[in-house]
């Protein structure tokens, strides 16, 4: 099969490897559409540590080519999306409902990141092909009447930016920021308003994701290039600040902007892979003594989840569609990080396909 290989930093290129077998828990999974994420860019990039010769990615959309012997509850030739967090489901951490730091295996059943198997420890979905372990945990069927660019999202992109929203303890009535309107800061955009915020600020500088991010629930948009951000929030609040704060780059500059714009007994989501050390500004922090909380987050996992949030597309409550602004074969990956990579001609995502 057809498959992104990581080669070295700077390097993932499409090779030919062996179609995995199917153990008894597993899933052979054909795609038919995936996706490249942020993250796979800091792969590339090698500021992210992964195998050389890994498959990588960790959005897939596919049909069920084959199930293992003891696989129950699925049938081959259904639809089916996987979460990006690939849980076991049966230890300490899963079992705790915390798929994201699933542990298998260790002796306390805790592993950091251990439930990011996809394009991290086993290959991923940037391939004709893709191995689900724990099948019954993770694959969830794609209702009918959604195609698979409607459910692209989900896997991580959607599940991400929503948990910002959730790990922020968004009440009815709350006030709202978010830093940066990529994809997942768009999903955190859509995911404040529908878990009740009555004023969501957008904070970016690309047109068209400031245009997105009103067409996703943002009230208002702030231009951070001709605008200080902390200083219009604050003026906008009265002096109050946000209820949360949600900052979805990775960025020193937007985790303190997001942190001083906290209101006192505020909560600080951080969606962002930090590539560097963070430093606390003292003023946001306020001394330590603001009753803040910081909540840092990965991307929720498990098929339940999944479910979940096909039920948001199919409901009509949001369409995360136009997020695709670009679509390539699977001959064309190389092509493909290029333009993600270089963030030109309004990229958000991309649409891979056989």
């Amino acid at each position: 099969m057809k498959a992104a290989i990581f080669v070295e930093p700077g390097r993932i290129v499409l090779d030919e490897k062996p179609i995995p077998e199917v153990g008894p828990l597993d899933a052979l999974v054909r795609i038919t559409t995936t996706t490249i994420c942020g993250t796979d860019v800091h792969i590339l990039k090698g500021e992210y540590p992964v195998s050389r010769g890994l498959t990588i990615g960790h959005e897939p959309v596919g049909i069920i080519e084959k199930l293992g012997s003891g696989v129950e509850g699925l049938i081959e030739g259904q639809r089916v999306i996987a979460g990006a967090i690939c849980t076991s489901g049966h230890s300490n951490a899963a079992l705790c409902g915390c798929h994201a730091q699933d542990g298998p295996g260790t002796p306390h059943g805790w592993k950091p990141l251990g439930g990011w198997k996809f394009g991290n420890t086993i290959d991923g979905s940037q391939a004709e092909y893709i191995l689900v372990p724990d099948a019954m945990a993770n694959l969830a069927v794609v209702p009918d009447g959604l195609n698979d660019e409607q459910v692209l999202m989900c896997p991580d992109i959607m599940s991400t930016g929503f948990s910002g929203a959730e790990s922020g303890g968004i009440r009815i009535g709350d006030t709202v920021a978010v830093f940066a309107q990529g994809p997942i800061g768009l999903c955190a955009t859509a995911g404040a308003r529908l878990m009740g915020a009555t004023s969501v600020i957008a904070i970016d500088s690309v047109p068209e994701r400031m245009a997105r991010a009103r067409e996703m629930g943002a009230d208002h948009v702030i231009d951070f290039r001709t605008t200080d951000p902390v200083t219009e929030i604050m003026r906008m609040t009265s002096g109050r600040g946000v209820d949360v704060a949600i900052e979805a780059l990775g960025q020193q500059s937007t985790f303190q902007n997001a942190l001083r714009v906290l209101r006192p007994g505020g909560t600080l989501s951080s969606l962002g892979v930090y590539s560097q050390d963070l430093t606390i500004p003292m003023d946001g922090f306020l001394a330590g003594l603001g009753d803040h909380t910081i909540r840092t987050t990965l991307c929720p996992g498990g098929k339940e989840r999944m479910r979940r949030l096909m039920d948001v597309i199919a409901s009509g409550r949001i369409d995360t569609r136009p997020l695709v602004t670009h679509r390539f074969k699977l001959d064309q990956i190389e092509e493909a990080y290029e333009l993600f990579s270089s963030q030109r001609e309004g990229v958000l995502k991309v649409a891979i396909t056989p």
